[in-house]
């Protein structure tokens, strides 16, 4: 009997059934858990040289930023989120060198000693002409010596240090003019010009006589041929802005006068190809003694100025042959040739389909009419030149000039502005521009993309506190979009050259000018139409990441300095990994680079390179 018990109890004691026992599964449960517990956090401690921050120090970091209102702390990646950032591909890298001091003014696509490997028909010479890839320079453009801070603006429309551009031709060659003058260490410009025997703010005020400058419908103007651009400035006092362009010639640096002014310029030339804008840009061009042969080639420059003409839009023209029965002996010419050159203006005018307004003194309107169904029926009678059929009417990068016609968009009464009306300004800057439709863009996007740029631009100023300062007035947003970023900024006293790259996914730039803003295309693997030192503030929103595969990043920098005036500032907005590599090449560029968050915070890939050289001291002749 005993021996009975004791072998069932032995065969109960080694039933597996005893797991079943809810209080056997709770015990080891707990056993597991506990052991995973330990094992993580020995793991995570042999992985990690700084572990995550409690929750009661992000509170307390919270708290901080909110105290400091407009400084941010030093941002530190590795407590705030788990991207793996790559190593530093740049890190031996040399220090770029500095060119020797006679390239302290070089403009590569507009080198002299270039020019004469080109044919000077056309004057296609002058035209931008810019080195192969593998011969461009990978140095530093250097100050002149002697080199100031530019005034600010408005001081600088009227006054500019001589040593910031040492020229003197034109205070010599236009001092009858009273262009620029030299007064010890100082350029002044009094606004005089050839045509503006009364100065140029008595010429402005005569064509407001006969063009509704006060009205707000003239916004943006071309002026060909723009000298140091007082015309452009003084068009400011009407809220207008001006794109002055002008090519690198015996007079030496006008442009970059103008932009040492702090006005809106560039390098440019009518010879073989169009105009670097899209078409119906401009409210109204200028030409003040430009010395362009508008009747000769078929009339092909004026066709040109037709075509980046919007409907209703004004071309003022003062100079020979206008006004030439009183003063053809002043300009040491025949009567008759001046008369035979007028009248061949007038007709080419007539043929384009354009109205003569007025002719005073030495100043004559026309305006473009605000629809072609008038002009289609007296094409023929007229022997218009043809209307173009195949061309892309705003293809304006290195695309040839052709003499035709380009036709504005169909409609069906008289009366009615082709491609829609435009508001005047200051409503034209935030209403929604008619061509958003032609470009597939919503009203609900563009309302979108101005509430974004407005919020990154009210956080730009939190970062560089320079921008709320006035410290900036030539300023380069190297993809502009559809002129977000421009329009945000329309608080300070700032221009913006607004720049659509030519092989950008969607041509915006005519986007653009319907705000009532300027631009121009361009390709960032080659450089800009501009001399070195001509922009305050660059911003560069995906430019790198679109020419990551195109061309080398190292040349986008290097022409950026180039650009860059020396106590200037650059904002790089892009893919985090992307703003490591740029500051890995910015910081050997002797760039004071800072690596920041956007205004979406740590656990965006987007980040920002801020390089501002406000405090920069180092001069390269120390370096």
């Amino acid at each position: 009997m005993l021996s009975l018990c004791c072998e069932k109890k032995n065969r109960t004691m080694g039933n597996p059934n005893f797991l079943k026992n809810p209080l056997v599964k709770f015990l080891l449960a707990i056993v597991l858990f506990s052991l995973s517990y330990i094992l993580g956090i020995h793991t995570n401690t042999l992985s990690s040289t700084s572990p995550a921050p409690s929750l009661l120090q992000n509170q307390q970091l919270s708290l901080s930023c909110l105290q400091q209102n407009s400084s941010l702390p030093d941002l530190d990646f590795g407590p705030h989120h788990r991207l793996s950032l790559p190593q530093e591909p740049f890190k031996d890298l040399p220090f770029f060198n500095f060119c020797s001091q006679n390239f302290t003014h070089y403009c590569p696509c507009h080198d002299p000693n270039r020019e004469m490997l080109f044919s000077t028909e056309r004057f296609f010479h002058r035209e931008r002409h810019c080195q192969e890839p593998d011969k461009k320079l990978r140095c530093l453009i250097p100050k002149p010596i002697g080199y100031k801070k530019p005034f600010p603006w408005p001081k600088s429309r009227d006054y500019a240090w001589f040593k910031n551009v040492p020229f003197k031709k034109l205070t010599e060659f236009k001092k009858s003019q009273n262009w620029v003058r030299l007064e010890g260490d100082l350029l002044i410009f009094p606004g005089g010009g050839t045509s503006f025997t009364q100065g140029v703010r008595g010429y402005v005020e005569e064509i407001a006589g006969i063009v509704p400058l006060k009205s707000g419908s003239i916004r943006t103007v071309l002026d060909v041929g723009c000298g140091v651009a007082s015309f452009g400035a003084f068009l400011m006092d009407y809220n207008i802005l001006t794109m002055s362009i002008a090519p690198v010639d015996k007079h030496e640096a006008q442009v970059q006068f103008a932009l040492e002014r702090g006005l809106p310029a560039m390098l440019g030339i009518l010879s073989t190809h169009r105009l670097p804008f899209p078409s119906r840009s401009f409210d109204m061009a200028h030409c003040s003694r430009c010395l362009v042969q508008w009747t000769n080639y078929g009339g092909l420059y004026l066709i040109e100025i037709d075509r980046v003409l919007r409907p209703g839009g004004y071309w003022v023209f003062s100079g020979p042959p206008i006004s030439w029965k009183v003063r053809f002996k002043n300009w040491e010419t025949q009567a008759q040739d001046m008369e035979k050159e007028q009248n061949k203006l007038e007709d080419l005018a007539r043929r384009l389909c354009w109205k003569k307004v007025a002719e005073r003194g030495h100043i004559a309107v026309w305006r473009k009419p605000t629809n072609h169904l008038h002009c289609i029926k007296k094409s023929k009678t007229w022997e218009s030149p043809p209307f173009c059929i195949n061309s892309d009417p705003d293809a304006g990068w290195y695309m040839k000039m052709e003499t035709c016609i380009t036709p504005l968009p169909n409609v069906t009464d008289i009366h009615d502005f082709s491609g829609g009306a435009l508001l005047k300004w200051p409503k034209r800057l935030s209403a929604v521009p008619p061509r958003i439709r032609s470009e597939g863009i919503s009203v609900r996007a563009y309302d979108k993309d101005n509430q974004l740029w407005k919020r990154r631009v009210e956080y730009y100023g939190k970062i560089l506190e320079s921008l709320s300062k006035g410290r900036y007035r030539n300023i380069m947003d190297m993809n502009a979009g559809i002129g977000g970023f421009a329009a945000a900024l329309i608080q300070y006293p700032v221009w913006v050259m607004n720049v659509i790259p030519f092989d950008a996914k969607k041509n915006n730039l005519s986007i653009v000018y319907e705000r009532g803003l300027i631009g121009t295309y361009m390709n960032w693997c080659e450089v800009f139409d501009t001399y070195p030192r001509t922009y305050d503030l660059i911003h560069a929103y995906g430019v790198f990441s679109m020419y990551m595969n195109k061309c080398n990043i190292l040349d986008i920098l290097v022409e950026m300095h180039r650009i860059l005036r020396p106590e200037g500032a650059v904002i790089i907005r892009d893919d985090v990994d992307i703003i490591v590599k740029l500051q890995g090449i910015a910081n050997r560029m002797r760039w004071e680079s800072k690596f920041l968050h956007s205004e979406n915070g740590p656990f965006h890939p987007e980040k920002i390179l801020l390089i501002d050289n406000s405090k920069q001291i180092l001069h390269p002749t120390i370096l």
